[in-house]
């Protein structure tokens, strides 16, 4: 059994899925493990990360509609807003969506469906480097 360990810098434009999949598999494939267990934690807590559909471009407009609805920005409906309006929401959304994956690794490669994506998750309005720890244990 062999570990690795590595970190991803994932930029952002501000609120909306960022697809890693390329970077993550290009990561994973460096390894030179044929099978094992593939961990992604992002080290943020106003992002999170996500495993998607990546065809339909609407999946991921109506998700950002759909968190803006259940963690609006408001100044008046949260305590915390040490960096603005969207700070609180941000939080949530993570909170409701997580910053862990684990992902099962074969033949050299995530174990993805047809219509899967990795994705991170960006809640706050302004652009973002967002980093993301990967841990592969495998053979």
């Amino acid at each position: 059994m062999r570990q690795a360990i590595g970190e991803l810098e994932v930029p952002t434009r501000g609120q909306g899925l960022v697809e890693m999949t390329r970077d993550v598999c290009g990561w994973v494939a460096e390894q030179s493990m044929a099978t094992g267990l593939l961990t992604l934690f992002c080290r943020h807590t106003s992002a999170s990360l996500l495993v998607q559909e990546n065809a339909a471009p609407e999946v991921r407009d109506d998700l950002l509609a759909y968190f803006s609805r259940i963690a609006p920005e408001d100044r008046h409906a949260y305590a915390h807003d040490d960096e603005g309006p969207d700070d609180m929401p941000a939080h949530l959304r993570a909170a409701l969506t997580g910053v862990q994956l684990s992902i099962p690794v074969a033949n050299g490669r995530p174990v993805l469906g047809t219509w899967q994506g990795i994705y991170l998750f960006e809640h706050r309005r302004a652009a973002h480097r967002r980093r993301i720890a990967l841990h592969l244990l495998g053979e």
